[in-house]
């Protein structure tokens, strides 16, 4: 396996630690618009980078990423950028005749009357339009195939294949009790995507009526996570779960929340209510006179911390996860599959932060299986469409356990 690495931020290097120590490919490019963060990546790997090339690519210029995959002789694209680039990326690895992984899906776009009851245009839709074309290429999309979607949507799988014979609900629940020294507003993920993903309306599914929206933020509950993170309030997001999930698991209702507080869900809203969660170039005059056009989210982020130089001053776990509420052998049954890192322990074994590298690590594990045949298929896949038993055992096997807590069914 020969794999084209788009993208050298947080997960991306993540990626290239994990990889580093694991024997299933033999070589991995590493591309960046900053040529300056992929050659970091690289040169932070040591002797272990020999498998390892630093390139500069734009990733929506399809010509020069068909030309790096050609290059390079990759078979494999991982897509580690933001969402923005998914479908340049995916249209890029069709054409080269590369298989193709990412961690988050093609865009949504609200209904243009009911932004709050309808969809409009789903996350993933425009990857899923072009499913067919994927199947007779005979090669494989493997969509969402972070941590979450990723991780949960096995865990989805696990749950349907063996610990249930009927679901009532599949809901993917996300807390952490992660603090950063020194910041009152510091988000451990790239705020573009968070941005994208807490305001836009959340889908819910539901059998016989299917996908639908609600307002940002609906319906909290408070959910109680392992391993000492203790209770944290939740609250629906979009998600691409919501949109996987139902494509291949039988369950009366979908839903995905995440643990945000108060003070995070504030600073969201303010964003939101003056316009800076805009990503439509706005006019601005810098000093001197000159008009500049930017992007309000992409300002957003340049004044915020990079998410991956964070680790030092992290502090705390975070916990991804699939409850799942249903019926085995006639009586009611009610379980959370999760997934814990340690920020100690992930700075610690990889320098990385625990949610960066939460999210990086399963991408590793799902190319370790493609490489060894046990994943396999064509067309549009997400991870819940494949066997999860393997996926569960290789992520033990990588040093990071997974666990399951029964709950008091009611």
């Amino acid at each position: 396996m020969r794999v084209l690495l788009v993208g050298a931020g947080g997960v991306g290097t993540a990626i290239t630690r994990i990889a580093a120590r694991r024997s299933f490919f033999e070589h991995m490019v590493v591309a960046d618009y900053d040529l300056s963060r992929a050659e970091a990546a690289v040169a932070a790997l040591g002797e272990a980078g020999a498998r390892f090339t630093a390139r500069r690519v734009d990733a929506g210029d399809e010509s020069a990423v068909a030309a790096l995959l050609a290059e390079h002789r990759c078979d494999v694209l991982l897509n580690a950028t933001d969402p923005r680039f998914v479908m340049p990326l995916f249209r890029t690895a069709l054409s080269a005749g590369a298989h193709y992984l990412d961690m988050a899906m093609s865009l949504s776009r609200p209904h243009p009357e009911r932004p709050y009851e309808a969809c409009g245009v789903k996350l993933g839709d425009a990857q899923f339009e072009m499913a067919a074309e994927w199947e007779k290429a005979g090669r494989l999309a493997l969509v969402g195939i972070g941590v979450e979607p990723g991780l949960s949507d096995v865990f989805a799988r696990y749950a349907a294949d063996e610990l249930f014979d009927h679901i009532e609900e599949i809901g993917v629940r996300d807390g952490a009790n992660l603090t950063v020294e020194g910041y009152d507003f510091a988000p451990s993920f790239s705020i573009w995507t968070t941005i994208e993903e807490c305001l836009n309306p959340p889908v819910v599914y539901e059998a016989g009526r299917g996908w639908f929206t609600t307002p940002p933020f609906s319906e909290p509950e408070v959910f109680d996570f392992p391993e000492g993170i203790g209770p944290v309030e939740c609250v629906n997001v979009e998600h691409e779960e919501v949109l996987l999930m139902p494509r291949w698991i039988d369950a009366e209702r979908v839903t995905f929340k995440y643990g945000l507080g108060e003070r995070f869900i504030d600073t969201l809203r303010t964003l939101h209510l003056v316009g800076l969660d805009r990503t439509e170039p706005v006019r601005v005059v810098a000093e001197g006179g000159a008009v500049v056009e930017v992007s309000p989210r992409d300002v957003v982020a340049a004044c915020l911390p990079d998410p991956a130089s964070l680790g030092d001053r992290m502090h705390g776990k975070t916990c991804a996860g699939t409850w799942v509420k249903g019926t085995k052998d006639g009586g009611p049954r009610e379980v959370y599959l999760y997934h814990v890192v340690d920020n100690q322990w992930s700075m610690r074994e990889y320098g990385s932060q625990a949610v960066v590298w939460q999210t990086a690590v399963n991408p590793v594990v799902a190319l370790e299986l493609m490489a060894g045949g046990v994943w396999s298929g064509a067309g549009v896949l997400g991870p819940e469409a494949l066997p999860p038993r393997p996926f569960l055992d290789l992520l033990t096997a990588y040093g990071t356990p997974w666990g399951m807590r029964e709950q008091q069914a009611v």
